[in-house]
């Protein structure tokens, strides 16, 4: 787990931006994981702008969204696949086909995250996934307990990511109890993972899984036993990392072959 602090937003979507630009010059067909929230904003904005001003291509890319609401109506605003496409899929060149998200309104539940699952493995796997990660260490919404080796489920929201997720939603009533996710399972096959925090807010959850047990407690924790994980924070998200110091240390004498 390499850990990359950061000044800011604007620099994170930067570097982030950079791992993806440098996958799609290699591998114009690759696999990318998107997340939904804040966090990965920036990343979004900055591909945009590369696709605007330099031509940054995503005709042949494929995305595969990590989660979805249960039960929210087709085209409801804050619904995952309305959330993605406006924020980022409508503002780049990838086929409306290539972007999948899961059902969450199937009538058969199991068989749609099958069906997620399957479809995930026929695309070959995700090479690139973005995450963001909650104040409770979630990834995805694999909640606190949730099985290190889960697969695509439904799961049930905990309150505390019900009333962070509020502010999208006209009341915290409106937020469904429901959601389709990934799998932590599923997350550890992609090949590359960037997982991004800002705010002193997620300071603790950053501590926790970066420098803490792997433990079902905290779900992104999982992620230490990954080969290939960038951890993107800012100041105040790093604010609580022990070993701050080594990570500034090894990013800035870091070789420039490496990349991300």
């Amino acid at each position: 787990m390499e850990v990359v602090i950061l000044p800011g937003s604007k620099q994170i979507g930067s570097l982030a931006a950079d791992a993806v630009e440098a996958l799609l010059r290699r591998k114009p067909d690759a696999v990318l994981g998107l997340a939904t929230g804040v966090s990965p904003l920036p990343v979004y904005d900055e591909l945009a702008r590369r696709h605007d001003d330099g031509g940054l291509d995503f005709s042949r890319a494929r995305a595969f969204a990590l989660d979805e609401y249960v039960g929210l109506e087709q085209g409801h605003p804050q619904s995952y696949r309305e959330v993605i496409r406006r924020e980022f899929t409508d503002r780049v060149n990838i086929a409306p086909e290539n972007v999948h998200t899961p059902d969450g309104l199937a009538a058969d539940i199991p068989a749609a995250c099958q069906a997620y699952e399957d479809a995930i493995r026929a695309a070959g796997g995700v090479d690139l996934q973005l995450l963001g990660v909650g104040t409770d260490g979630h990834i995805g919404f694999n909640e606190p307990g949730s099985s290190l080796a889960s697969r695509t489920r439904i799961k049930s929201l905990i309150e505390q990511t019900r009333r962070d997720n509020a502010r999208f939603f006209t009341s915290i009533h409106d937020v469904p109890h429901h959601v389709i996710t990934q799998g932590l399972g599923t997350i550890m096959e992609a090949r590359h993972v960037i997982l991004i925090a800002t705010g002193a807010q997620k300071a603790q959850a950053v501590r926790d899984f970066v420098e803490g047990p792997v433990a079902a407690i905290c779900a992104a924790s999982v992620l230490q036993m990954h080969p290939h994980v960038t951890v993107l924070v800012d100041e105040a998200a790093a604010s609580s990392l022990r070993l701050a110091d080594y990570y500034r240390h090894t990013y800035d004498n870091k070789p420039a072959w490496q990349g991300l």
